[in-house]
């Protein structure tokens, strides 16, 4: 678990558009912040796509990254050990739609799509993958009829992620109600095929165990070996990732978690150690680190 709440400013927690840092509210934040400026060749800057670097919308193939989150990213980049977006998307989608391809300055950024299973190197271009989980396919056939026979209301819908079926209801009358309807026969349907159920900001996907966002998060940062890690995210699939940095924290790896605000999942923001205002937050955010930081003369920091 984090460190619990010591600062003594109620605000602390939330980053502006000032320009300057935010007080992360808690101490083993504020030393992975210090950390982070002192040594930056050696920090691995992680965050997920949806709701942290492009805002929530109901048309998921319609989200697209902040208008500043390029720039701030290209800025930040070259004085870092690596960039990491982190997401259950496709890469060569999550790098469409952030628009992070043949940028100056990115050539620090990966793209670790489908929970890490996927790689995207800006660097070359190039997407590694190994061969998908055979469930996937299975359960693609099975889910129109699942849906069928478990009353889906109307606004229901399903979206293809290659490795992954994600089943949505932020377009339903009621999509609270709707999610917890379907959330268990979707869980019967992918035990049956050897999946697990990931829930989301009125999502729920299924997609193969064994790769998370923590786990991406912790195997990425060992191979380049970071002295300090950064994780933004927004939803519960980045709990995994927070409890990672935890983890790091435990190991002598100084951490900051930070949370791009969202009324509809508190989890986070109760874990985080600096709470911002959605994607535009997290734009200020990697803007005032980028100005805070040392220009980058080497890899060691």
């Amino acid at each position: 678990m984090g460190s619990p709440k010591d600062s003594t400013d109620p605000n602390a927690t939330h980053s502006d558009a000032s320009g300057t840092l935010p007080v992360p509210a808690t101490r083993a934040g504020r030393e992975g912040l210090d950390a982070l400026i002192a040594r930056p060749g050696r920090a691995l800057i992680a965050l997920d796509f949806d709701g942290t670097l492009a805002p929530i919308v109901p048309d998921p193939e319609q989200a697209r990254a902040h208008p500043g989150a390029v720039r701030a990213l290209a800025a930040l980049a070259p004085e870092v050990a690596s960039v990491a977006v982190i997401t259950g998307r496709p890469p060569a989608v999550a790098v469409r739609n952030g628009g992070f391809a043949d940028v100056p300055g990115l050539e620090h950024l990966v793209v670790l799509g489908h929970y890490g299973a996927e790689r995207w190197n800006a660097a070359t271009g190039d997407i590694t993958a190994p061969a998908p989980d055979p469930g996937v396919a299975a359960v693609r056939v099975e889910l129109p009829g699942l849906l069928d026979r478990a009353g889906a209301p109307e606004g229901t819908w399903t979206e293809e992620k290659g490795r992954a079926v994600a089943v949505h209801t932020r377009r339903t009358a009621d999509p609270q109600a709707a999610l917890e309807a379907l959330r268990e026969p979707l869980t019967g349907l992918a035990q049956r095929h050897g999946l697990v159920v990931e829930p989301g900001r009125m999502v729920l996907e299924l997609r193969p165990p064994g790769m998370d966002k923590g786990v991406a998060l912790a195997e990425y940062a060992r191979e380049i070996g970071a002295g300090t890690v950064l994780y933004a995210g927004d939803d519960l699939g980045d709990l995994p990732a927070y409890a990672a940095v935890d983890t790091l924290r435990s190991a002598g790896v100084p951490g900051l978690l930070v949370c791009s605000g969202s009324d509809e999942v508190t989890e986070l923001r109760e874990r985080a150690d600096v709470v911002v205002d959605g994607p535009e937050g997290v734009v200020d955010l990697l803007d005032a680190l980028a100005r805070a930081l040392p220009p980058r003369t080497d890899t060691t920091g």
